[in-house]
């Protein structure tokens, strides 16, 4: 089955980002650590046990995955021009959630509201740098 999800490097924090997500959205989540793993032959530097080599959040429809990042990687999460658009069905639901990640620390980028467009729509950083858009379409929009 083919299937696309996001992959973020985390400085450190994947596993507390995503206990995180799994606490503002639900889902399932899965954390495999270095030190969980059978040692791997040929690797380009010695993984610290307790970094998070796979996380992955199976979510009510999508998957997050994401790993801390490796020694020497200098990877920025904020600022980028990425974005994580969840859409929802609900108004109420897409705002509890956004402002589940304002209040552990994210802050407001857009306001979450009527967009000229028609949908409602708002984005966040959450306290990791991550940017989430939040949408829910004119046609789907109940909870108003």
């Amino acid at each position: 089955m083919k299937n696309l999800s996001t992959y973020i490097a985390y400085p450190g924090t994947t596993q507390e980002a995503f206990e995180h997500y799994r606490d503002v959205f639900g889902g399932e989540l899965s954390i495999v650590k270095y030190g969980d793993m059978p040692p791997m032959e040929g690797m380009p530097f010695e993984p610290d046990p307790d970094a998070v080599a796979h996380a992955t959040l199976t979510l009510p429809g999508g998957t997050i995955t994401g790993s801390d990042q490796m020694p020497g990687e200098t990877y920025a999460v904020k600022d980028t021009i990425y974005s994580l658009l969840y859409g929802f069905d609900d108004v109420e639901e897409a705002r509890a959630c956004l402002t589940k990640l304002v209040e552990a620390g994210g802050a407001v980028n857009m306001s979450f509201e009527l967009a000229p467009w028609g949908d409602h729509y708002g984005t966040v950083f959450d306290k990791f740098g991550v940017m989430w858009a939040f949408t829910v379409p004119a046609a789907e929009e109940t909870g108003n």
